[in-house]
Formats: C-alpha cells, sequence, structure tokens
C-alpha cells in the first residue's frame, strides 16, 4: 500500500463518521466507539485498499419516531487514518493529502433527516475536509438490539473534491477519485425506531 492509497481512503472514513448520525435535541445519544467503525476504500492502480479512522465523536439527538427534528454532527480526528502501514500513514498527515497541521478534523453537520421506513433513513448534511464544504446525501439503516442502537450505511465521495491527494497525487490513474466509505455507528440511549 502505497501513500496514495492512504491519502484517498481518509477521505471516505470522514463521510462515513458524518453520514451516520441524525438527532434530535430530545433524545441525545452516546456513541460507544469500541462498537463502533468507519472505513474507507479507495483504488491504488485498479487494486482496492481499506483503511479506517480510528477516532471519532458524534453529537447526535433523534427520536427515531419523528426523525424529522433531528441532528447530527460528527468530528473525525484526520490524524487517526490508517492503512495498517506505518510508512503510509505518516504520508497521509502531509499537505498533499490530509494537511493534518492545518486541519485535524473533519466534521459533518446534518441539515435534514427523512424518514424512508422499515428503520431507514435518508441524512443530508455538509462534509468538511481540509476546509471544502460539500452536500452529502447518506441512507442510513437503524436497528435496535437490547439498549444499543446501531447505525449502519455506506455511500461514495469524489477525494479530490475535497482537494486530497493534491500535485502528482491529483492522476485519478494511479489512485481513483472515488472513495467508498462504509460505517457502523453504535449508539446508546437512543430509543427505539
Amino acid at each position: 500500500m502505497n501513500r496514495k492509497t492512504l491519502a484517498f481512503t481518509l477521505p471516505i472514513a470522514v463521510t462515513t463518521l458524518v453520514t451516520l448520525g441524525g438527532a434530535s435535541a430530545q433524545t441525545p445519544a452516546k456513541l460507544v466507539p469500541a462498537q463502533s467503525e468507519i472505513v474507507f476504500v479507495s483504488k491504488q492502480m485498479g487494486v482496492p485498499v481499506e483503511g479506517r479512522f480510528k477516532k471519532f465523536d458524534a453529537q447526535i439527538a433523534l427520536d427515531p419516531r419523528q426523525p424529522e427534528g433531528g441532528q447530527v454532527a460528527l468530528r473525525i480526528d484526520l490524524g487517526s487514518a490508517t492503512l495498517g502501514i506505518p510508512e503510509t500513514d505518516a504520508e497521509l498527515q502531509k499537505p498533499e493529502w490530509f494537511n493534518t497541521a492545518k486541519f485535524p478534523q473533519a466534521s459533518f453537520q446534518s441539515s435534514a433527516i427523512k424518514p424512508l421506513g422499515g428503520g431507514k433513513y435518508m441524512v443530508d448534511g455538509k462534509l468538511t475536509i481540509k476546509g471544502s464544504s460539500q452536500d452529502l446525501h447518506v441512507p442510513v439503516a437503524l436497528v435496535q438490539n437490547g439498549a444499543t442502537s446501531t447505525a449502519t450505511g455506506a455511500f461514495a465521495l469524489k477525494r479530490l473534491d475535497y482537494k486530497i491527494g493534491a500535485g502528482e497525487w491529483g492522476d485519478t490513474s494511479m489512485v481513483a477519485d472515488e472513495v467508498q466509505v462504509k460505517f457502523k455507528l453504535a449508539l446508546a440511549g437512543l430509543g427505539a425506531p
């Protein structure tokens, strides 16, 4: 796995974290980090490369029975991005990729949550990475298991929209522009859908 692959994977992970939330001031939920994950997959020279973010937090207020009034705010520590190779992880921190010295976090803020039926929702909002903000529409499935609710989903984003992979890394024949993001957010105290 090389530097290009690592840089593309981070934006996807950030987008995934942002997508999982939905919030309502009535019912604040607490993220259960040990049971949550944000994974991103990019292609380097046509070969899928998987990475993840190890540190993120979410502020979620959502009543699953009345999701329209919910709010979701997500913060992702870009310095926690990993592809599992220390040298590559160090490259992700550099200005060409996440530029963590200047932009240590990515964020997502919801603007609307729409129920789709059957425990499924569409969460709309803005994802900000490296000072670039883009509208994002994320399908989310919510399942209750005891006292824990789990929000899962997947979406694609374009790394170059967020200036990830600058300079020579802007060549999409080496590292694809599209990054797939998958997330699983375990939430305590959300309430039954």
